[in-house]
């Protein structure tokens, strides 16, 4: 089957996208990266890659190792734009967060929007990930002309993480965590019919990470086709249900 990844040209999570990529290749299905301009070769946030701040805070060494192994294929390196993209060819969309300026490009692309709101009228699977649900909150359903997510369970990256990640590194990296003024969960809520209800923040958690063989600190909301998770610490368990939500819709 063929998953369509999109991603901006640089600053994306390197667990987001590798841990998900990893996961579908090893059960024989086709991931496409797809970027705004073709052939964009994309690169994710490099500060994940060697640790956000004193050497901390970025990805763990097994989603690092699969990202070095990501940029070695063909399909990392021969990207397709999003406008020319045709959603009919693709069984499952992902799409991936991030939270570092690059990511501006790809969260508030009306273009891609459009793509993503076509692709949910098809009923395929479709999974978001931390700042990734910002797309569906802001992909608009031609038929009513609200958002797709609008009556929808779903999480994101919650509040609390989000406040919590940009006070503690904002006195040496700014508004490094502060993608846009408004919380992530706080637009993703604004696209709900009924947000108190819908939304699902999920358990507390600060530093555990879900792992290949441990998803206790994981969370995940799932709503019929619609697959969503918080944080990069979801990864894994995120990736394996996804995998399932994709090979189900098969049968």
């Amino acid at each position: 089957m063929r998953v369509l990844m999109p991603v901006p040209d640089h600053d994306f999570d390197v667990t987001e996208v590798a841990v998900p990529w990893r996961i579908l290749t090893n059960a024989g299905h086709e991931v496409v990266f797809t970027t705004e301009r073709a052939g964009t070769v994309p690169a994710a946030d490099p500060r994940l890659l060697t640790g956000v701040i004193f050497g901390q805070l970025g990805a763990e060494a097994e989603p690092r190792t699969f990202y070095q192994q990501l940029t070695g294929t063909p399909e990392f390196t021969a990207t397709v734009s999003w406008s020319e993209v045709d959603v009919d060819d693709f069984d499952g969309l992902l799409l991936p967060g991030g939270h570092a300026p690059g990511m501006r490009q790809y969260l508030g692309s009306e273009t891609l929007q459009r793509q993503v709101a076509r692709f949910w009228t098809l009923g395929r699977p479709v999974g978001a990930i931390c700042h990734g649900v910002l797309v569906l909150a802001r992909s608009e359903d031609p038929a009513t002309g609200r958002s797709v997510l609008a009556q929808r369970r779903t999480t994101c990256l919650p509040k609390y993480m989000e406040r919590i990640a940009y006070f503690s590194t904002a006195w040496r990296l700014g508004r490094y965590y502060r993608t846009y003024p408004a919380y992530v969960e706080d637009e993703v809520r604004a696209a709900l019919e009924n947000p108190d209800n819908q939304f699902q923040r999920g358990p507390l958690e600060l530093t555990r990470r879900g792992t290949a063989t441990d998803d206790t600190p994981a969370f995940i909301v799932e709503d019929r086709n619609y697959l969503s998770a918080r944080w990069p610490g979801d990864a894994y368990l995120f990736g394996r249900r996804y995998l399932a939500l994709l090979e189900g819709a098969e049968r």
